[in-house]
């Protein structure tokens, strides 16, 4: 156990020799600017591909924590968006050439519209996040319904797929909850490495903490909105590359759904909110 975090350590220390490099990268795609890409941009995976992919695997399971590692790739998903700092951390997907997940806020979308459409056209994919972002658990079956749906029709106000993708706030659900995923057709992701951006602890431990859980069909969960997210914009370039380091490749849910769906018959996980 020692000597794992020591070269996790070590890892970390190594990528971030080019730390305030990419960091500046960061801060002009904050401002507008786009920085071209280190390699072209994997190509994205087409949309009826993409519903294609959840709806296989929602023919034998409500929900997906993580692959099988029958393929080297890992999910990047970003909750509580949009936000502030989610055209920085699209400036970094897109000049990695990465696609991500978004679990988006439905009222959100009303600031930062632009940050959804601009996700969409480079090949990332929406999924709900509800509507005003409440722990599900304690709500009425018409109360979740109506959290899960108007975000939905919110995402397709802004031209974009309606979600089948969904992810609680707070990790919060119940049978209410998978009962109205099933109404809806959306297949409930949560994740499997959690880095704890949202606490803001620091570039280096939620880097460490991405890479320290990673493995062919994990999902990662990070946070572009929420609150202050200047430490996951400039953790995010060092975990891509520390990603590729170890030969992982950073896709979306629905094209590791594709790749790597998740076993049938795994037991539904309690509420992570402990409702």
């Amino acid at each position: 156990m020692i000597a794992g975090v020591a070269a996790i350590a070590i890892s970390i220390v190594a990528l971030a020799q080019g730390h305030h490099r990419v960091s500046a990268q960061s801060h002009a795609a904050a401002g507008g600017s786009r920085t071209p890409p280190l390699r072209p941009a994997s190509p994205p995976q087409p949309e009826n591909d993409k519903h294609a992919a959840v709806a296989s695997v929602l023919a034998y399971t409500p929900f997906i924590k993580e692959g099988t590692a029958r393929k080297p790739e890992v999910a990047l998903t970003f909750d509580d968006g949009p936000g502030p700092y989610t055209p920085a951390v699209l400036g970094v997907l897109e000049h990695y050439g990465v696609h991500a997940t978004f679990f988006v806020i439905g009222r959100m979308l009303q600031y930062f519209g632009e940050s959804a459409r601009r996700a969409v056209n480079d090949g990332d994919v929406l999924g709900d996040h509800t509507e005003t972002h409440p722990a599900l658990a304690p709500l009425s079956a018409h109360d979740q319904y109506e959290q899960l749906f108007e975000q939905a029709a919110r995402v397709e106000l802004q031209g974009a797929p309606r979600p089948d993708l969904f992810r609680p706030p707070y990790g919060s659900f119940n049978a209410t909850t998978m009962a109205q995923l099933q109404r809806l057709h959306m297949l409930m992701v949560l994740w499997s490495v959690d880095s704890g951006d949202y606490e803001q602890p620091g570039v280096a431990t939620i880097v460490q903490r991405a890479l320290a859980g990673a493995h062919p069909g994990a999902i990662i969960l990070l946070h572009d909105a929420g609150g202050t997210r200047t430490e996951t914009v400039e953790a995010l370039p060092l975990i891509i590359r520390g990603l590729r380091a170890r030969g992982l490749k950073p896709v979306t849910v629905p094209q590791l759904l594709a790749d790597d769906p998740p076993l049938s018959g795994l037991p539904l996980p309690s509420s992570l909110a402990g409702d």
